[in-house]
């Protein structure tokens, strides 16, 4: 069984989406399974549908206005750096509503209806295969894994969203009684739920180099510090989540090719820029025709 992991990573879905393309229309890969975590979890159902061109336009045009209904932050353009502040008025108006997050993101909600409609849902749902989408349930402390053939498509457009809810930044959400929030919390590369679901061959896309850089500018402010501290969870989570992987593959013989970002594509993947998406999403197709060409050169 062949499987398509994507990992969490914010606008860097991206260099990711370009990735798939090429392995998709150019190398006529077919999945039987595709696990997506926050920003993967976007461009999965798209990708199982075979339409890359679709999410590419969709993914390469928002801002944060397609995002946030409340913008917790600012950003400022310093010697051809973004730098990010709190957006004061904003961030005390979500509190004064009663919201336990800095801002939300009810835009993101409604975008994912619009790109995925109710048809494309039905098809999804026909086809062999599965679709996986990761959660983190808050309350129950666990990593949650959410197939399209248990949900309706309120529900599985819900749990995309709720993946993608990098708290407490964009949405806290409640469903089934419990506090949902990103699946990167818990799972940025779910290459062990992979295996665990009965893959042979995964092609994993990591949205981070293999090879760790300093690329995080010093904190001008308490917001940029909390966004830095949760950059350097997440990626410890990240990188921990390639070593179980790799154990259990080599304890299953099972295959698995790691696409990981060439360079550093940006210090905050909650800034959305249509150019540099754009030339992100080339990027990562110029990099699968590379890295396939590698891996063709290493088989006998």
């Amino acid at each position: 069984m062949r499987a398509l992991v994507i990992s969490g990573g914010g606008s860097k879905g991206a260099f990711a989406g370009g990735v798939a393309q090429y392995l998709i229309e150019e190398k006529k890969k077919h999945y039987d399974l595709l696990l997506g975590t926050s920003t993967g979890s976007l461009l999965i159902p798209h990708l199982a549908l075979n339409k890359s061109q679709k999410i590419k336009d969709i993914f390469t045009s928002v801002d944060q206005n397609s995002i946030f209904s409340n913008l917790p932050f600012v950003i400022k353009r310093v010697h051809g750096y973004d730098q990010i502040s709190i957006n004061h008025f904003n961030v005390i108006r979500n509190f004064i509503q009663g919201k336990k997050t800095f801002g939300e993101s009810l835009n993101l909600k409604s975008l994912i209806r619009e790109s995925l409609t109710e048809n494309e849902f039905r098809e999804l749902r026909a086809r062999q295969g599965d679709i996986v989408i990761t959660v983190s349930n808050l309350s129950l402390n666990e990593v949650e894994y959410k197939s399209i053939k248990d949900f309706e498509y309120d529900d599985f457009c819900d749990w995309i969203w709720i993946s993608c809810n990098y708290t407490p930044f964009m949405s806290l959400v409640q469903k089934n009684g419990c506090e949902y929030a990103d699946g990167g919390l818990g799972s940025m590369v779910p290459i062990e739920e992979a295996i665990k679901r009965g893959a042979t061959e995964i092609d994993a896309i990591v949205l981070q180099t293999e090879v760790t850089y300093f690329n995080r500018m010093p904190s001008k402010n308490v917001f940029a510090l909390i966004i830095n501290l949760f950059s350097f969870v997440l990626d410890r989570i990240e990188h921990q989540n390639i070593r179980i992987g790799k154990f259990a593959a080599a304890n299953k013989d099972v295959i698995i090719n790691f696409y990981y970002t060439p360079t550093v594509l940006t210090t905050n993947s909650l800034i959305f820029d249509k150019k540099k998406m754009e030339s992100w999403w080339e990027t990562g197709y110029s990099f699968g025709k590379l890295k396939d060409d590698e891996l063709n050169q290493i088989e006998p």
